[in-house]
């Protein structure tokens, strides 16, 4: 037989010794415990009994299906409430955004038709005046292109992962499946972080791809481990059992530096030398003249109003 499920339930109870020959009177075959006892007070220094007892009654659960109380959600009602609330944000979000690109394409498509204004008409506005710019080089493209390659790279693992999962091939019952898929997944999608990132950077007119393919290998990998590290470490100092041992740690260096980083390397090689990705407009040799910004559009506040919704749409 199986362990299907469990229920533990405490309670309080003022046990009474059997005697001489040891034992408890109010916790025997002759006299279970059960609800109607009286609760035991503590009031000063008195000695506290611990028992338990065990009730094994026959469940049609199969144990294939004992973990489905967990996965499956009972209250309709949360849950309705929170695909609302994320597609009004949606809706919301693409209004916005729609309303403000027709309203600034009608305003130059009426200046261009404008036959009274045809002098003014010659001269590019609007959304024209950054044809011409937006394709230009960043200051710093390799650290561009190793930004996107290793969001390429999470992209891939969190994909395949859930394709996995809902195929039926990760389980919630096996312990560590779950982290262990996630690893070895992330390792084996280096090939697309370096293939992603060569090819940006070649796009970018980039020359020393070898050191932006390094960057892509050890950059963020490096930091999560070193975070990941210095956490076990307060572990390791509280002598806690949860703390990861040293050859674990071993086993994580293996992965990234005799699998993940040969990989990115791999998949760098092919994205160079692949045919350099040519913008469908030139860029103009003077960059334009960038005008001041409202304090509304400076990077802090727009990167916390922008997380903002979002994070609306999935804190429900």
């Amino acid at each position: 037989p199986r362990i299907a499920g469990f229920e533990v339930e405490p309670f309080s109870v003022q046990h009474e010794p059997a005697g001489a020959g040891g034992g408890l009177s109010t916790c025997s075959g002759a006299r279970p415990v059960t609800h109607s006892a009286p609760p035991q007070p503590v009031s000063g220094p008195q000695t506290v009994y611990w028992t338990y007892d065990v009730r094994w009654e026959y469940s049609e659960v199969k144990w294939a299906s004992r973990w489905d109380v967990y996965l499956y959600a009972t209250d309709e009602q949360i849950h309705w409430f929170s695909i609302v609330n994320s597609l009004m944000i949606v809706l919301f979000l693409t209004g916005l955004l729609a309303m403000i690109m027709l309203r600034t394409l009608h305003r130059d498509l009426r200046r261009y038709n404008d036959a009274e204004a045809k002098e003014e008409a010659a001269e590019e506005g609007g959304w024209k005046l950054v044809h011409g710019d937006v394709f230009r080089p960043p200051q710093r493209p390799a650290l561009l292109s190793v930004y996107v390659g290793t969001g390429v790279q999470v992209l891939g693992m969190s994909v395949v992962t859930m394709c996995f999962a809902v195929a039926g091939f990760l389980s919630p019952a096996n312990r560590g499946a779950l982290m262990t898929a996630l690893l070895l997944l992330f390792t084996a999608m280096g090939v697309l972080a370096g293939f992603v990132s060569a090819r940006l950077y070649k796009a970018l007119s980039g020359s020393d791809w070898r050191m932006t393919t390094l960057k892509t290998a050890v950059m963020f990998p490096g930091i999560i481990f070193i975070v990941f590290f210095s956490l076990n470490m307060f572990i390791w100092g509280q002598k806690s059992s949860g703390a990861v041992p040293f050859g674990t740690f071993f086993a994580l260096l293996v992965l990234w530096f005799g699998i993940s980083v040969p990989l990115v390397y791999l998949g760098a090689f092919f994205g160079y030398r692949r045919p350099k990705i040519e913008p469908p407009t030139k860029t103009n040799m003077i960059p334009r003249t960038v005008p001041e910004h409202a304090w509304y559009t400076q990077p802090v506040f727009s990167v916390l109003i922008g997380g903002l919704l979002p994070f609306g749409a999935v804190f429900i």
